[in-house]
């Protein structure tokens, strides 16, 4: 049997129910039954997460096909650019500190920055918030750049040039802009990225499998990527992404490069929903907690919504440091949201978004590598119905 004809087989047993020592809500399992039976995933873990703990959590499908392994509570996933609202919190931690403010020109910690021009020729100044809105235009790393091993060695690549368009004046999706600013976290507190986040806030969270460097136990709980084939509907397994394979010689990327389960992950949405405290400890002040869930980008269109296809919901977004906030709620996705709800997506259509008005948060856990628009995607819309619905 070709792996392709496995694959299908395997399919016919789509939900493989585990026993979490959690609760579940109705509904959202049977939701996501459907979209694995429709290939659109192979497997999920679902979260709903309120300020006291979580809600619900629930895994249906597989974390690998070919062995019929489940998805679980400790399957551990690239979550991709939900690293990036992680680098927001951890900066918003050093300004508490009083050890930076995030409207500080980035010169003032990486010096390579002062001689940055914008298009125009004039001297580009861009501040902490601005690499951590998507509105610096920083250039973007070139492929040469693979190769680094640290955030130090991607510097020279970000500035080979000048800004892509004049700063603070549109928006546009940066890697590099939130690898510079967990660059300047290495700077200013003295430790690599990675140490930073392990000590400050993974390890105090009890987010014991989150990190950039899975060990060897680790991976093997890792769930398997899957792409779906345009042509026969089914899904294959995919490669990893070039540059996230979470080895030691990668830099702790702040833009993606975060691997985590679905349990950790609902603690540190816990803590934000929390008011910036967990179980007695402080992670971010009231202050820190305003800015990061205020738009923070201007007035002009953000997001991934800014196209016919999507709605061309771009004005109904702003972004703070490093997630993104909904203005207005609109149709699809945002349609169960509250006005506020603050959140980020994965490239492999990972979702966590929180709402603090109704005091719950939405963690979807998959792994699929093509999605037109992870942001977008019917398991998450179906899965936030579902579970808006379940908790009201």
């Amino acid at each position: 049997m070709s792996p392709r004809h496995f694959l299908s087989a395997v399919f016919l047993v789509i939900h493989a129910p585990t026993a979490f020592a959690e609760p579940i809500l109705p509904g959202i399992g049977a939701a996501m039954e459907v979209r694995v039976a429709n290939k659109e995933i192979a497997g999920v873990v679902t979260v709903v997460v309120g300020k006291d703990g979580v809600r619900h959590l629930e895994g249906t499908g597989h974390a690998d096909v070919a062995t019929a392994r489940p998805m679980t509570a400790e399957t551990l996933v690239w979550i991709a650019s939900m690293s990036k609202r992680v680098t927001g919190v951890a900066m918003l931690m050093l300004q508490d500190e009083g050890k930076l403010k995030v409207g500080d020109p980035v010169s003032k910690y990486l010096p390579e920055f002062a001689d940055l021009k914008t298009p125009s020729g004039a001297p580009a100044n861009l501040t902490i918030t601005q690499i951590l809105t998507h509105t610096s235009g920083l250039r973007e790393a070139d492929t040469v750049a693979s190769k680094a091993e640290t955030l130090a060695a991607l510097v020279p690549f970000w500035l080979s040039g000048p800004t892509q368009f004049e700063p603070g004046t549109r928006w546009q999706y940066s890697q590099s802009g939130i690898n510079a600013a967990a660059r300047i976290i290495e700077v200013v507190s003295g430790k690599t990225f990675d140490v930073f986040l392990e000590e400050r806030l993974f390890g105090p969270l009890g987010m014991k499998d989150t990190g950039f460097y899975p060990d060897d136990d680790q991976r093997k709980r890792l769930a398997t990527p899957y792409a779906k084939n345009p042509d026969s509907g089914e899904l294959e397994v995919a490669p990893a992404r070039a540059g996230y394979e979470g080895t030691r010689n990668r830099p702790p990327q702040g833009n993606g490069g975060l691997y985590s389960t679905p349990r950790d992950y609902a603690r540190f949405c816990q803590m934000l929903l929390a008011g910036g405290s967990l179980d007695g400890r402080k992670y971010l002040g009231a202050e820190a907690m305003t800015i990061l869930t205020t738009p923070q980008s201007g007035d002009f269109p953000v997001g991934f919504f800014q196209n016919e296809t999507f709605g061309q919901h771009g004005l109904k977004y702003g972004w703070s440091l490093g997630t993104c906030i909904l203005r207005t709620p609109h149709e699809g996705v945002a349609a169960m949201l509250s006005p506020g709800t603050y959140g980020h997506g994965g490239a492999w259509g990972t979702q966590a978004w929180i709402d603090p008005v109704k005091g719950v948060a939405y963690v979807l856990m998959v792994q699929r590598s093509n999605f037109p628009n992870g942001d977008a995607s019917l398991v998450r819309q179906k899965f936030q119905e579902a579970a808006a619905k379940a908790v009201e």
